[in-house]
């Protein structure tokens, strides 16, 4: 499954696939951020791959404290500028689960998301199960979807400025960022 995923890929989407990796039979394919509801259109309606079910989208934090600190360093002198100044690019994941109930197979996909600004195109025209996967993802990480017909939180309150599963948001929370019941 995956030569053929990766030449149906290659063929249609050229540079937009970065990688194909397999796994202990799971093929993971890197995609291009701007490309990923095309890719995404592509693998559900091709009859012959026909992975037309979305079975989990999540975000995740690539945070690395040591790796971080060290390439700021070094951008900060090659550019003559403080570390706080050099914005972080590519901290986030977006990672998408696919099925093909037809062929039996899985296929996740990964999009890498800039730290800074962090968005991504929705898929929720494509896969109506992403709606609440991309609302969590934005809730807890603070990845937006473009296009998304509700982006809202689902846990925090809309007004809480934080997003809890970053790697920088303290293990205790924010003392005094939302308020509590009385006991």
């Amino acid at each position: 499954m995956k030569e053929k995923v990766e030449q149906k890929l290659r063929a249609t989407f050229g540079d937009a696939i970065i990688s194909v990796d397999e796994f202990k039979g799971q093929v993971s394919v890197e995609v291009s951020r701007g490309r990923i509801a095309e890719v995404c259109r592509l693998l559900k309606e091709d009859p012959e791959l026909s992975f037309n079910y979305l079975s989990d989208l999540c975000g995740a934090d690539m945070l690395n404290f040591e790796d971080l600190s060290a390439r700021k360093a070094y951008l900060a002198i090659e550019h003559d500028l403080r570390p706080d100044q050099l914005p972080p690019s590519e901290r986030f994941v977006v990672v998408y689960q696919l099925t093909s109930l037809k062929n039996k197979e899985r296929l996740r996909l990964k999009v890498k998301v800039d730290g800074e600004n962090p968005s991504c195109p929705s898929v929720t025209d494509i896969f109506p199960s992403a709606n609440w996967c991309e609302r969590e993802a934005f809730d807890m990480f603070g990845i937006e979807f473009d296009g998304h017909p509700d982006l809202r939180r689902m846990y925090m309150p809309e007004e809480y400025e934080y997003h809890p599963l970053r790697k920088d948001f303290p293990l205790m929370g924010v003392p005094g960022s939302i308020p509590l019941p009385r006991k």
